[in-house]
């Protein structure tokens, strides 16, 4: 049998990493020619129509409360813990009502909850698929059975929304799912939508809800700012924005067109789906082993000379 040389080791060693370079960028390719769906499910969020009162809030907590293993966040100054008053998106609060206000004159009121990517980014670096978007309604859905508390969907979120129960004996990730489970399989509507007063929480199709954007845009242009957050942000989203501030000045992060799931794609699918970076490792480590082993048996061939000698 031929004696395989360190140059032909790692001939092979490249040739293979090679190989499977091309085949996760084929599939990245793959996954990028993904287009936009506008049939998926979704909200637009009317910031000019919102009253700030929560109830969007409250029946948020009410309905997922058992399934999402939410719980009540008391106040501060709420001794009695009468009322659930959360200052920010928790892992026991999936949607928040905030004031921005600049002055007496401009002031806005702004819904936070999942933005149901088109493309979205917890789904892409989720390890062991806990995340998933569902491909008829689009809802981005969490499995708290798969999930192995990596948190990467929390730092890959460009909106930064999932959230973890850290005070949890058994913890979970906490992010809107159109109250997928509860009110959306009983009455066809996600509980804040259901029960706004004001009509700012609008819940359908995601080409309807553009389509009552646009129209409210070009029939009450100097109401609101020119713009529709969500349509384009990221690839899009089925969690739309109407506001007369600035999206930046209400928290609404500034993001490109382009979906950042697509470059989280490509370390998953070259490194984990590709194995290069086991293969790589495990071929370092042999290299090393096998000179190391050389080296021994030389040693102790010179050592035997020696006593020889």
């Amino acid at each position: 049998m031929k004696k395989q040389s360190r140059r032909d080791f790692l001939k092979l060693v490249g040739a293979t990493g090679a190989g499977l370079v091309a085949t996760g960028a084929a599939t990245c390719q793959a996954n990028e020619a993904v287009k936009v769906n506008n049939e998926e499910l979704g909200m637009l969020y009317d910031a000019t129509k919102c009253v700030g009162c929560k109830a969007c809030m409250s029946a948020c907590k009410r309905v997922n409360a058992d399934y999402g293993s939410l719980s009540y966040e008391k106040a501060r100054f709420d001794t009695d813990g009468l009322w659930d008053a959360p200052s920010d998106l928790s892992g026991s609060t999936r949607t928040l009502i905030k004031l921005f206000k600049e002055s007496n004159k401009q002031w806005s009121y702004v819904k936070y909850s999942c933005m149901h990517c088109q493309k979205p980014s917890c789904v892409s670096v989720c390890p062991v698929s806990a995340m998933t978007k569902e491909p008829v309604t689009g809802i981005v859905d969490y499995n708290k059975n798969t999930c192995i508390g990596c948190r990467y969907c929390q730092v890959a979120c460009p909106y930064n929304i999932p959230k973890f129960q850290w005070e949890k004996a058994l913890p979970q990730i906490v992010k809107c799912d159109l109250c997928k489970n509860t009110n959306l399989r009983e009455k066809g509507i996600s509980a804040c939508a259901e029960v706004c007063p004001a009509g700012a929480i609008k819940f359908g199709k995601r080409k309807d809800l553009l389509e009552e954007a646009q129209t409210r845009l070009k029939d009450n242009p100097d109401k609101y700012i020119a713009h529709i957050y969500g349509e384009h942000e990221g690839g899009g989203t089925n969690h739309i924005y109407l506001a007369s501030m600035p999206f930046n000045k209400l928290g609404l992060p500034d993001i490109k067109p382009e979906a950042p799931a697509e470059f989280s794609e490509k370390i998953q699918h070259t490194i984990y789906k590709g194995f290069i970076a086991p293969v790589a490792l495990y071929s370092t480590l042999c290299f090393i082993a096998v000179k190391n082993m050389k080296k021994h048996g030389h040693g102790e061939d010179d050592s035997h000379k020696k006593e020889d000698k």
